[in-house]
């Protein structure tokens, strides 16, 4: 019997990166999960890549930039499963333009609609069933940005991703009497398509000494598999190797900035 038979769990951004690892990861332990994301093909490669493995999938496609999705979502998986046990919120960019000085509102609403309000309200609308049960995980991948903001992750994203943060720690703070615990995962640099978004991306050596997405993956599959009597709050993970990111900080800095 493995670990989570039994449980349904939900990934968001699960198309790719992280998230894709984590269902993965998930799923192994006999988890039945759900992958949420944008695009409906690399959520069925997922999907497929799930069940020749012998786990348990299914796909809901959503764009979690619009609030009511994130409530329809869980409304979804509640009458196709019947619960919600484990949700790891994943799903997160980060804007164009990372200087404070140049950002402008609509990039700064849309990096905190997805790392800061899809978590708040993807996460109400499990609670229910959960405090019901008084059980569930909630796991948050946020950013080491959060801890240590600065122009290469971005003004919005540091600001977004420490906000989801405290999020998490406030769910501990008010329901862990209840049930439910709460786990931010906070990873520094890992090698996935949102580095793609960056001003200047990283190259090929720079990406060889990074974090996989599997080693965060396997992170998630901690907090997630732990007996329900224990909680990890915080996970922080960076890479062991150390590099120089003076040149790109310097692009990140004056991008966006007027001719």
């Amino acid at each position: 019997m493995s670990v989570l038979d039994g449980q349904v769990a939900i990934v968001t951004g699960a198309g790719t990166g992280i998230g894709r690892a984590a269902a993965k990861l998930l799923a192994a332990e006999g988890a039945q999960v759900v992958v949420v994301g944008r695009r409906p093909d690399p959520l069925s490669a997922v999907v497929d890549e799930i069940k020749a493995a012998g786990g348990s999938a299914l796909a809901q496609p959503a764009d979690l930039m619009d609030g009511a999705a994130c409530s329809a979502v869980a409304a979804a998986v509640l009458e196709k499963c019947g619960r919600i046990d484990i949700l790891v919120n994943n799903a997160g960019f980060s804007s164009k333009v990372r200087s404070v000085r140049y950002v402008q509102p609509d990039e700064w609403q849309a990096v905190f609609k997805i790392n800061t309000e899809a978590v708040y309200r993807l996460t109400q609308a499990c609670l229910p069933g959960m405090l019901e049960r008084k059980s569930g995980t909630i796991i948050t991948t946020t950013s080491m940005a959060a801890l240590k903001p600065g122009v290469l992750g971005g003004s919005p994203y540091s600001a977004a991703k420490a906000a989801a943060l405290n999020f998490s720690n406030g769910l501990n703070a008010e329901l862990r009497a209840d049930g439910i615990r709460a786990t931010a995962i906070i990873p520094a640099e890992v090698n996935t398509p949102i580095l793609d978004g960056r001003p200047a991306p990283p190259d090929d050596d720079a990406r060889s000494i990074m974090m996989q997405p599997e080693d965060v993956g396997r992170c998630i599959l901690l907090a997630a598999t732990l007996p329900q009597r224990t909680v990890v709050e915080e996970i922080v993970v960076s890479p062991t190797i150390p590099r120089d990111m003076s040149a790109e900080m310097e692009v990140a800095k004056n991008a966006g900035a007027p001719a």
